[in-house]
């Protein structure tokens, strides 16, 4: 899942004022067809497109730190968080909404930072060290050890039938470790010089995105052979980047800054998309099926195609790499007064872009899929208010701003 602590993940808990009830995390689920919160007094699941209140729990005893979702179903993962939590911050607890209650625990000798789910594995990050477990029977199956990962960095492919793993490396800033259970294989890819801020797989596990603590270029990789298939470049100045999402068919990749921004950058063309309002297709259940990998993986001649590059491009290999990046397809300029953290998507409906941010916003924004350029406000509303309103609509910004 993507999600939004202290990193990507916001899980707010500094922001918990004694007293009311403040919004501790927020993170998709495994389709991107729903969003989780975690409050000071529970938690609350929300379905993105038309954005509406699905079911929420509320604790008087304590709040809810990090909350993982299992697709739609009633089952979720929650650790419990802020100034008084429901559960220690050590142990992973797993809910069954239809029986309101708890039914497993994991319990660890510290901290836990992230959980990731799929319906046969349970995931749980640490500071130095990512446990997987069988769903079934709550057994060890594999673990990592990865360097200091306050962030929670761990990404997970929900969709085939033999779970691919990217995790931070234990040697090298930077490297990623990507395991392979169907073929039982390891392979480390050298994604960034500097310490990584954000992973993130594709749904059936061929395509591997991350970026560094710089937050300007952004890398995809091939997971399966670790070749770089392409490059692109955010910005020329430093900037933390909160979250990197790839569209459920891989045609697109999303990010959303620091700085407010949201980019979009075209990973192939259309054509293997489905058509407006219809599903993505199911994945073949064959395990590495050649057809199934294959569609997943861009050319560089598609890439090329669709994102901008500087009109010096074709003296990069002169002038250096800022010359020779590509830069975003499309990208959008949040209307964010004060806290600029938020985590995207893209929605359900063709060539737009869901943002839901800490401070309890959703935008909704669509963009041009022959033209790109600065995508156009379709919806705003606050999800969430420490009163504990229902999500109330609210007009768009007279007029977007300039993109930073």
């Amino acid at each position: 899942s993507i999600s939004l602590v202290r990193r990507k993940n916001v899980r707010t808990s500094g922001d918990d004022v004694r007293g009311a009830r403040s919004l501790l995390f927020v993170g998709f689920n495994q389709d991107l067809a729903c969003f989780a919160c975690g409050t000071s007094t529970g938690f609350v699941t929300y379905n993105c497109d038309p954005l509406k209140e699905r079911f929420r729990r509320d604790f008087e005893d304590g709040g809810i730190g990090i909350v993982e979702m299992l697709w739609r179903c009633n089952i979720l993962a929650l650790v419990g968080g802020g100034r008084n939590p429901k559960y220690p911050p050590n142990k992973v607890m797993i809910w069954d909404d239809y029986q309101n209650k708890c039914i497993a625990e994991l319990e660890f000798r510290s901290e836990v930072i992230g959980v990731r789910l799929r319906r046969d594995r349970i995931v749980v990050i640490l500071r130095s060290k990512i446990y997987v477990y069988n769903f079934a029977d709550l057994q060890v199956v594999d673990q990592f050890e990865t360097l200091d990962n306050p962030k929670g960095l761990c990404s997970i492919s929900p969709k085939h039938e033999h779970m691919v793993i990217a995790v931070p490396s234990l040697d090298t800033p930077g490297e990623v470790v990507v395991r392979h259970y169907a073929t039982d294989t390891r392979r480390s890819i050298m994604a960034h010089e500097s310490h990584l801020a954000q992973i993130v797989l594709n749904p059936e596990g061929t395509l591997l995105a991350t970026c560094s603590q710089k937050g300007t270029l952004i890398r995809v990789f091939d997971a399966i052979s670790g070749d770089k298939v392409a490059e692109f470049r955010r910005g020329a100045d430093n900037t933390e980047i909160y979250c990197l999402s790839f569209h459920p068919l891989s045609t697109y990749l999303c990010l959303s800054s620091e700085k407010g921004t949201v980019h979009v950058y075209k990973l192939r063309g259309e054509e293997a998309a489905a058509p407006a309002g219809e599903a993505p297709p199911a994945p073949s259940t064959t395990a590495n099926s050649s057809s199934t990998l294959a569609s997943s993986r861009p050319s560089q001649d598609s890439i090329e195609r669709g994102n901008r590059s500087s009109p010096l491009s074709f003296m990069g290999s002169i002038l250096g790499g800022y010359f020779s990046s590509q830069w975003s397809f499309a990208q959008f300029t949040l209307n964010l007064p004060g806290d600029p953290r938020c985590i995207c998507c893209f929605g359900t409906q063709s060539n737009t872009v869901i943002v839901v941010c800490a401070n309890g916003s959703y935008f909704k924004y669509r963009f041009d899929a022959n033209e790109g350029g600065e995508a156009v406000q379709e919806g705003f509303a606050h999800f969430f208010q420490p009163s504990g309103t229902a999500p109330s609509a609210a007009a768009p910004p007279s007029s977007p701003p300039s993109l930073k």
